[in-house]
């Protein structure tokens, strides 16, 4: 039977893909096929995710399947217990190594996925909000939010006359 590795993150610049598979590779497993995606939205669910898909399609009842943390399986709770529950329904093992070798479809890894997977999601929340409340401190406090302008007034008026913007009077303030 084949071991599947998959590994993603959410920005292409982050280095997690390259640091997962050598993660799983020390943590005693041999991958035989490896399925990443990268630069793909926390927010999306991992059956939407292009690879994670093509790996669902490839890999076989009975076979094992490797990630390094939980939250490379869903978004929320509810996306982690889904996808380990349409993997549970075919037999395939899910060994997260941030578990040790816990098969996550017995009782006792399903109280421990939903526990975690819970506790993933508050921390995700609190995250948001706190990004949300620093946001609107900044704003209360008059700092200008958003990328700072790279242009002066003048280059954006022969941007605009280059264009033949009729939006020149707002984009150069006159």
């Amino acid at each position: 039977m084949a071991i599947f590795g998959y590994v993603s993150s959410v920005s292409t610049e982050d280095l997690m893909t390259e640091i997962q598979p050598l993660d799983i590779e020390k943590a005693g497993f041999s991958i035989d096929y490896w399925f990443a995606d990268e630069g793909i939205s926390g927010k999306t669910c991992a059956a939407q995710r292009p690879q994670f898909k093509v790996l669902l399609g490839q890999i076989r009842d009975g076979e094992t399947l490797v990630v390094s943390k939980l939250d490379r399986l869903g978004r929320d709770a509810q996306d982690v217990g889904g996808t380990i529950k349409t993997l549970a329904t075919r037999k395939i093992e899910v060994i997260v190594l941030q578990f040790g070798k816990l098969d996550l479809a017995s009782p006792a890894g399903k109280l421990m996925l939903n526990m975690l997977a819970a506790v993933a999601e508050v921390e995700r929340n609190l995250l948001v909000e706190r990004t949300q409340s620093g946001l609107a401190r900044a704003k209360s406090q008059g700092q200008i939010l958003g990328r700072s302008v790279k242009t002066t007034s003048a280059q954006r008026a022969v941007i605009a006359d280059i264009r033949g913007d009729p939006l020149r009077h707002s984009l150069t303030g006159g």
